[in-house]
């Protein structure tokens, strides 16, 4: 899933001045997004104040949603370059097809991890004979830049490593967690892990003091480090902590991200990031007009147009704490 807001704004993220360099606890309220006909989503990522968590920069939860008389996800092809998408699914399935040629049916619990690098375009709907429910979370990453024009490329991985503690299994999405290393490729210091927690557990999960870190609440009802999380909303952390408090009121599903402060300061602009509003307007350009992006053959419908980029030159407006 990506961002089709028409009316999309450019916004400058990464960079020092957004980091909170101690341990905090920071409850982000989503922001409700209607994606298709049939599927609204909580953007947690970007927030107001709150850009990125390490070189994580976007985050959509959507669901549970009850889509047995609806068509589910439907996002027609659409480009994106400078980033990773993590497609992340706890319910029903979703077929990923890509202008390199991929086609990939992702289910429950498994990774699809797409680098965009240079250009790349991709489309994703629930197939035709789908599951009741739908239920996961969309997340892109950004690359740095010494990385951002690798040649694109798609991952599937149906096995993951997992932690377990007592109440606790983690299955560990991107980087590494207490020892155990995701297969997907990874081009910064950063860590994604799913945890499935059975009520009443209490545990602590071992961080790393460098990473700043955030908890996002798929499922039940649960506290971190005090603080109830409910599903759809995201406590942001801050940095400098060596563990994580959890505490399950019933059984409950976190995700947790995390990684090194993205150094970069980065312009977001609808499904592309770059360097600068320059370098946005090209993409767009070249979306709209060239064969850059490629082409995503076998979906029915046509391609999104993109927004109009806004004609106002972007200014950062970081702040430290």
């Amino acid at each position: 899933m990506s961002n089709l807001d028409r009316q999309a704004t450019p916004s400058v993220c990464g960079g020092r001045g957004f980091v909170v360099a101690e341990p905090v606890r920071e409850l982000l309220a989503p922001r409700h997004v209607q994606l298709g006909g049939s599927t609204e989503v909580r953007r947690l990522l970007p927030n107001l104040g709150r850009r990125m968590v390490g070189a994580w920069a976007f985050v959509d939860h959507y669901g549970p949603d009850d889509i047995a008389d609806e068509p589910g996800m439907q996002v027609p092809p659409h480009p994106h370059m400078g980033l990773q998408t993590v497609s992340w699914l706890h319910d029903g399935e979703v077929l990923h097809r890509d202008s390199l040629g991929s086609l990939q049916t992702v289910r429950p619990r498994e990774l699809a991890l797409m680098t965009s690098g240079r250009a790349i375009s991709h489309s994703e709907e629930s197939p035709k004979e789908h599951a009741r429910l739908l239920h996961g979370a969309q997340l892109w990453v950004a690359l740095p830049d010494a990385h951002r024009n690798v040649e694109p490329h798609f991952q599937h991985h149906a096995e993951l490593p997992v932690v377990t503690a007592p109440g606790l299994s983690a299955t560990v999405i991107l980087g590494e967690l207490d020892g155990a290393a995701s297969p997907g490729t990874a081009y910064t210091p950063i860590v994604g892990a799913d945890l499935s927690l059975t009520g009443g557990a209490e545990t602590r999960l071992p961080l790393d003091p460098d990473f700043e870190y955030a908890v996002l609440s798929m499922s039940g009802e649960a506290e971190v480090d005090g603080v109830p999380v409910l599903p759809g909303s995201m406590l942001y952390l801050g940095c400098g902590r060596t563990e994580l408090p959890l505490r399950a009121l019933s059984d409950a599903g976190l995700m947790l991200l995390g990684g090194e402060p993205f150094e970069e300061e980065l312009v977001m602009f609808w499904n592309w990031i770059g360097r600068s509003q320059e370098e946005i307007e090209q993409a767009r350009q070249d979306w709209m007009e060239g064969a850059r992006f490629g082409e995503v053959k076998g979906y029915d419908g046509t391609r999104l147009p993109a927004p109009e980029l806004p004609p106002v030159p972007l200014k950062a407006r970081g702040r430290v704490r």
